[in-house]
């Protein structure tokens, strides 16, 4: 039996897009893989330490070995937990909405707690960085207002999909299947067919994954 944890990163909930489509495909998930489990994590309540001082101290002492004091030691176990969580998974869906051109404050905000040396990436002079977490797949629902896929221009203001791609990749990632819901801020019908068609598509994906 696999496990698949489904990230959400949608304040919007029953409004948003990027959300729709998730539920089409985590519906088609496990109409096909019965036998899965699957876990939603919401990061508007999932809770998240704060990476502040003693954290990155923390992780800094790790890439030096050097020793932790208490409160890098009561830190660095908050970020354990939350990357144990994470890693304990076999397959990943994330679903985001684009904000400012990039990924919402509180997926970043995840991912600044769990990409850590010695967890999510080893680094050595000789080898450079080696990310640790391999042979998961990931699908990846992105819904943006405009059209960024047209042209070089928007495809340049386009820093969703290249961090997603650049972060999950730095960490170990290598396959990665993307839906994108574009442009989502049009007129109602052409934004309801927008959604309609990503929704097929995550069902197809589904599927196979």
């Amino acid at each position: 039996m696999a496990k698949l944890m489904y990230l959400e990163a949608s304040p919007r909930k029953e409004r948003s897009s990027s959300i729709a489509v998730a539920q089409e495909f985590l519906k088609s998930y496990a109409a096909a893989h019965p036998g899965d489990a699957i876990e939603t994590v919401d990061l508007w309540s999932f809770p998240l330490p704060e990476f502040d001082g003693a954290a990155i101290n923390a992780k800094y002492n790790v890439m030096h070995g050097l020793p932790h004091s208490a409160a890098e030691e009561v830190a660095w176990k908050e970020v354990r937990a939350v990357f144990t969580h994470f890693s304990a998974a076999d397959k990943y869906v994330f679903s985001l909405p684009m904000w400012n051109f990039g990924i919402p404050y509180k997926l970043k905000h995840f991912f600044d707690v769990i990409v850590q040396p010695g967890l999510a990436f080893n680094f050595s002079p000789e080898t450079g960085y080696t990310g640790l977490v391999t042979n998961k797949p990931a699908a990846l629902i992105y819904a943006r207002g405009g059209e960024y896929s047209s042209n070089a221009a928007s495809k340049a203001a386009d820093l969703q999909i290249a961090y997603m791609e650049l972060i999950l990749g730095f960490i170990g990632f290598t396959q990665f299947h993307s839906i994108v819901v574009e442009p989502t801020l049009s007129a109602p019908e052409q934004s309801k067919a927008t959604v309609a068609a990503a929704k097929a598509q995550a069902a197809r994906l589904a599927a196979e994954f």
